[in-house]
Formats: structure tokens, sequence, C-alpha cells
């Protein structure tokens, strides 16, 4: 019964003992129709919406209406009794031109279990001798196995420039638009930025629709939605042979920039990947290099176990790498991608 009439179990007991009992069985809850002495009149309620809907008032909250019209020696009613009139009119929503509060945007989980799967890009600058006067670096970067796969300078920040960069890459790694055929297919490359004017271009945009990639931002405001990418302008610019001085011309950059991404690819043991070259694993010879590194550590556990509190260290590869990783209550494999199309 309790359930039918949408009450609780000691409301309906209540209710019985008021009727068994001398109580007069109305209905006392919070809420009900009862009469109210000091409640507004219908009069009082127009009179409220008339002055709210006044041309110099049209525009004005309740907060600022009712000290106007008491410096006036007018009092219609409190703040809150004008808010309640208007939200009863269905008037109480903002009044100025400024934009309703949005939103937030969603924040982009990206995940990558494998080599071109997932690209982070980013524009950073260079100084040159003429001040006021920058070089643009733009940087593509494989999130799973952290190789630069495309880099370029250019004097201005354009999005022509950012296409064809993104071309070649794709062609380089030999990306097509359809990758694979039946049940072999593979989900198209997502390209990772943040919010540039050059990322945001419709020049870019249509590129990548030729090429079908995907595109991905980070929320605005936000520079961890990018985090490879900011880490990698960070390696690039605290190098120890980092030029002091800033850059005569744009060939003597393009030259530090070529020998830096040779260095990072072939040479630099990245922390992140367990100590091995973004080339070893991006081209797949990480988990030999691992595997082998761990059994040298077992032999040399083995010859001196009294050494060894505990396993050796762990050498294994990171199988997923994340951009946002999901919460942990989350199911890692039905983390939604949020990715702007």
């Amino acid at each position: 019964m309790a359930m039918l009439l949408g009450v609780g179990l000691t409301t309906l007991q209540r209710w019985r003992r008021q009727f068994a009992g001398d109580g007069d069985g109305t209905d006392g809850r919070k809420g009900s129709h009862r009469h109210v002495a000091h409640r507004l009149s219908d009069e009082e309620r127009q009179r409220i919406l008339l002055t709210c809907n006044q041309p110099e008032f049209a525009a004005l909250p309740p907060g600022q209406i009712v000290p106007i019209l008491a410096d006036r020696s007018l009092y219609i009613g409190s703040e809150r009794s004008f808010y309640r009139v208007l939200y009863t009119h269905g008037q109480a929503h903002r009044r100025g031109r400024a934009r309703p509060p949005q939103e937030p945007r969603p924040v982009p989980r990206l995940r990558a279990d494998g080599p071109k799967q997932v690209w982070s890009w980013d524009i950073t600058y260079l100084p040159t001798t003429v001040r006021g006067v920058w070089l643009y670096l733009y940087l593509v970067i494989d999130v799973w196995s952290r190789k630069v796969v495309a880099w370029d300078i250019a004097e201005r920040e354009d999005a022509k420039i950012a296409a064809d960069l993104v071309s070649r890459a794709c062609l380089r790694e030999r990306i097509s638009r359809h990758r694979g055929f039946g049940t072999q297919q593979r989900p198209p490359l997502i390209l990772h930025a943040d919010n540039g004017n050059a990322m945001r271009a419709a020049t870019l945009e249509s590129r990548l629709e030729e090429l079908g990639v995907l595109r991905s931002f980070s929320r605005p405001r936000v520079s961890n939605d990018n985090p490879y990418s900011e880490s990698l302008f960070r390696t690039v610019k605290y190098r120890p042979d980092y030029p002091s001085r800033p850059f005569s011309s744009k060939d003597e950059a393009c030259l530090w920039v070529a020998s830096f991404v040779v260095w990072y690819n072939h040479q630099h043991r990245h922390s992140g990947i367990k100590f091995v070259t973004p080339h070893q694993r991006h081209c797949g010879q990480a988990v030999e290099i691992c595997r082998h590194r761990a059994h040298v550590y077992e032999q040399a556990r083995q010859l001196h176990p009294r050494r060894w509190s505990h396993s050796t260290r762990c050498w294994r590869q990171p199988e997923v790498v994340w951009i946002n990783p999901p919460p942990p209550e989350l199911d890692n494999e039905k983390a939604t991608l949020a990715m702007a199309a």
C-alpha cells in the first residue's frame, strides 16, 4: 500500500494511527496546499512581474532591482520573492548577452597498444638572433613507441605546413586510408593535439579526412592532455648540446634538430619504455632486449642470491599507453575515446 501511495511505511502507519485515534487525518507534510497568511497576493505578483519587464529593469537581476526600488522608497517584495515569481512565469533565465555557462568538454581518453595507433603533435618556438622573430618547430611523436615520426621547421605557424608534414609521416609509416581488410582491419590512426589555430584549421581537417586520420583535442587550458609532446619539447630544449645562443638561420636550426631526432630515436634510452630506444620499441625489438636483460638479472641473482631480498627488476615492456587513463573503477576495455571529429 505504501508503494502504491508513494509514501514511506512509517508515514502510512502514522496516518492509520491518526484515523484510528482523535486525529483529523489532514496531511501535515511540507508542500501541502494550505493557507499562508503572508503569501503574496495575485496583484503583488503581477506588480513584480511588470516591474521586472520594464525597459530599465529588463537586463537587471533581482539583486539589483530591489535596491534600486528601495532608493526610490518602494518595496514590492524581497529578492527571493522576485526570483520565485520570475521562476513561476518562466523568466528566471540569463538576461545578459554573455554566453551561458557551457558544459565541460569530455576528457580525451586515448589508448594505444601498438605503434601507428595514436600520434601526438605540437609546435614550439626556437629563438633567432633577431629580437621578436622566431622559428617554429613542428614535431609529431608516436605515443606508444615515443618515436619522432615527422618534424619540420618553418618561419610561420601554418596549417598547410602541418598538413604536408602529417602526409609525409603517413607515407613514411605506410599508413593508408583503409588499414587492412576483413577481420584484419585496424582502427584508424588518431592524431592528438591542443587547441591552437593550426590544429583547428580547416586545411588540416580536410587533409586528415583524405588520409583517414581522426582528430583529437586537448581540453582548453589543460596542458596535461598533451603530455607526450610537452615532455618531448622539454627534452629538446634541455639537451646539453642545445645551443646557448639563438639560431642565426633556419638552416642552422634544421641541422641541429636533424641531429637531435637521430639521437632521440636511435640512441636515447627512454625511461618510460624501460630504457630502450624509441626505434627499438617502434620496430618490435624492445621485447627481446628486455627479455635478455631479465635473463641476465636472473643469472646474477642465482650467482649471489643473498644480494636480492625480492625478485629481480621488472623489465617487462608496458603493453598499453594512455592519454588520460580512465579511473580505476572503469573497465579499460569499455573506456570511451573522447574525440572531436
